[in-house]
C-alpha cells in the first residue's frame, strides 16, 4: 500500500531510516509498512528547504500559482485513490473520504489565486521626497504537524498557503495516517515546483519534531493538534522565536433556541455530530436545549441516531466508521461510564457493538440529564457523544455556552435575525453557525481564540501567517 512512497526530501521518493507499520482501525491489522525518517533524515529534509528557498521565491506569484493548479489538477485526476486512502487509515465512510479531498484540492485553488494577491502599499512620507515601500516577503522555512482526523484537509490547510506565499514545507503528517499525505505530496511532485519545496517526514517526536523545532533556519510552525501538544509547542518555538499558527481543540456549544426549526435543526445536527465518529474538532459536544424543545429534540435525535449504521468505511452503506484507535475507544468507553455514574441518563447507544467483532468501533451515543460539570461537558470528548441539557433563557445559556476555556467554534439555531445578532456578538468562538454547521471551506477563515488556538487557516487571511512585512524608506 505504501511501496511506491517513502520520505520525501530533495525531490525524492527516499527510504527511511527504519520502518514501522499501520493499522487498520476496522480490522486492527497492518495496512503496511512505512518509511520512518532519523534525525539526520529530518534535517536533510531542512537542508533541502533550505536549498529552495531562494528559487521559490523568485518563481514569483503568478509561477507558483500554475504550479498550484497542477497540483491541484493532479490531485483531481487521482481522487479516488486519494478517496480510498483516506477511508482505509482513518475508517470515515467513503463519501466523508470523497468530499475531504475535494477540499483539499479547493485548498489549492484558492491559495493558487492568492499568490497572485500579495500585494504591497505605498505610504507618504513626511521626509521631502521619500516615501514608504510595504511589502510582503516569504517568513522562510516552514515546519507543518497534522493530527489524523483529516488526513487530506490539514496538510492542504498548510501546503497551499506557505508554497503560495513561497514558503518551503517539512510536513509532519500523523503517523497513524501518513498515507494520505503522501499521496497529496505526490501530486505536488508533479506540479514543478522546485526540488525541496515541499518535505515530508514521517518519525518519533525525537526524530522530527525535535530537529524542525530547534534549527534556526525553520522561522515558522503550524500544527493541527491537541491543546497540550499546542501550549508545548509553542514554548518550544519560544527558544529560536518562531511564528506559530495553532488551530487546536474545541468544545463547541449548540444551542437550540425555543423558537428553532426544530426539525432542520435535527436534520443538520444528528449527520454533523456523528461524522467521522464525532472525531472532529469543530463538531458540537455540549447541546443546550429550551426547555420547551427538548424532550422532542431528545426524541428526534435519538430516532436519527438509531438509524446509523456502523462499519467499514469503505462499504457505501455505511454511515459511521471506527474510532482511530484502541485508545481512543478506551477514552470514550470512561467518558460514558464517567457521566452515568454522575447521573447522566444512556438515552442511546453508550457501548462498543456487538454484531462487530474487530475494529475500533463504538455506537452513536446520547446522553440527557447532563450537568455543565461533568467530564463528558466540560472537557472535549472528540467522539460519538451527544451531551444534551436543558436551558430556560439566552442569558443564562449565553453564559453557560461561554464557561470553556475553548473558543474554536460555535452553534445556534433560532428563527430570529435579532437574536442570531445578539448570538453572534455573544459566543466565545472564532467561528459561529447560525442555523448552518458549514464552517469549513477554502474562502473563509478557520480557527479559534483562547485554548483552542491563534492564527488562521483560509480566506484572505490564511497566507498572512506565511508572510513577514517589510518596510522601505525611499528618499530621492
Amino acid at each position: 500500500m505504501y511501496r511506491q512512497f517513502g520520505l520525501f526530501i530533495g525531490g525524492s521518493w527516499i527510504p527511511g531510516a527504519a520502518t514501522g507499520e499501520v493499522f487498520s482501525p476496522v480490522t486492527e491489522k497492518s495496512l503496511g509498512q512505512i518509511a520512518l525518517a532519523s534525525a539526520t533524515d529530518t534535517r536533510a529534509a531542512i537542508d533541502a528547504a533550505a536549498q529552495a528557498q531562494a528559487p521559490l521565491r523568485d518563481m514569483g506569484g503568478f509561477a507558483r500559482a500554475e504550479a498550484l493548479h497542477r497540483a491541484a489538477d493532479e490531485m483531481v485526476r487521482r481522487a479516488e485513490e486519494g478517496s480510498r486512502m483516506i477511508a482505509t487509515e482513518t475508517g470515515k465512510p467513503i463519501a466523508q473520504a470523497g468530499r475531504e479531498w475535494v477540499l483539499a484540492c479547493d485548498q489549492f485553488r484558492w491559495f493558487a489565486e492568492e499568490a497572485r494577491r500579495i500585494y504591497g502599499r505605498i505610504v507618504e512620507s513626511r521626509v521631502p521626497g521619500g516615501r514608504f515601500e510595504v511589502t510582503r516577503e516569504p517568513v522562510g522555512i516552514v515546519g507543518a504537524f497534522t493530527a489524523w482526523n483529516f488526513p487530506a484537509a490539514l496538510p492542504a490547510r498548510k501546503l497551499a498557503p506557505a508554497l503560495a506565499a513561497g514558503c518551503p514545507v517539512v510536513l509532519r503528517p500523523s503517523s497513524q495516517t501518513p498515507g494520505v499525505a503522501m499521496v497529496m505530496v505526490d501530486c505536488l511532485r508533479a506540479a514543478g515546483l522546485p526540488d525541496g519545496a515541499m518535505n515530508l517526514v514521517v518519525g518519533s517526536t525525537a526524530d522530527t519534531y525535535a530537529p524542525i523545532m530547534t534549527d534556526t533556519r525553520v522561522r515558522k510552525v503550524s500544527l493541527t493538534g491537541s491543546t497540550r501538544v499546542g501550549q508545548q509547542m509553542i514554548r518550544d518555538a519560544a527558544e529560536t522565536v518562531k511564528k506559530v499558527s495553532m488551530e487546536l481543540g474545541g468544545n463547541a456549544p449548540l444551542i437550540v433556541f425555543d423558537d428553532a426549526d426544530l426539525e432542520g435543526a435535527l436534520d443538520l445536527a444528528v449527520p454533523t455530530k456523528f461524522a467521522n465518529a464525532g472525531q472532529v474538532c469543530v463538531t458540537p459536544d455540549r447541546f443546550f436545549v429550551h426547555e420547551d424543545l427538548h424532550d422532542a429534540f431528545v426524541q428526534g435525535f435519538v430516532a436519527r441516531t438509531a438509524k446509523i449504521g456502523l462499519g467499514d468505511g469503505l462499504d457505501p452503506e455505511t454511515g459511521m466508521g471506527p474510532l482511530i484507535n484502541a485508545g481512543r475507544l478506551a477514552e470514550i468507553e470512561g467518558i460514558v461510564a464517567d457521566a452515568v455514574a454522575a447521573g447522566a441518563t444512556l438515552a442511546h447507544g453508550g457501548r462498543r457493538p456487538a454484531h462487530l467483532n474487530a475494529g475500533h468501533f463504538f455506537e452513536p451515543t446520547v446522553l440527557t440529564d447532563v450537568t455543565d460539570d461533568m467530564r463528558v461537558f466540560a472537557e472535549e470528548n472528540f467522539g460519538p457523544i451527544a451531551a444534551i441539557t436543558r436551558f430556560a433563557d439566552e442569558e443564562e445559556v449565553i453564559a453557560r455556552a461561554n464557561a470553556s476555556d475553548m473558543g474554536l467554534s460555535a452553534y445556534a439555531f433560532t428563527r430570529s435575525a435579532d437574536r442570531a445578532r445578539r448570538v453572534v456578538r455573544a459566543l466565545k468562538a472564532g467561528m459561529v453557525g447560525i442555523n448552518s454547521f458549514a464552517l469549513a471551506a477554502s474562502e473563509a477563515p478557520f480557527g479559534g481564540t483562547n485554548h483552542s488556538g491563534m492564527g488562521r487557516e483560509g480566506g484572505t487571511e490564511g497566507i498572512e501567517d506565511y508572510l513577514d512585512i517589510k518596510l522601505a524608506q525611499i528618499v530621492f
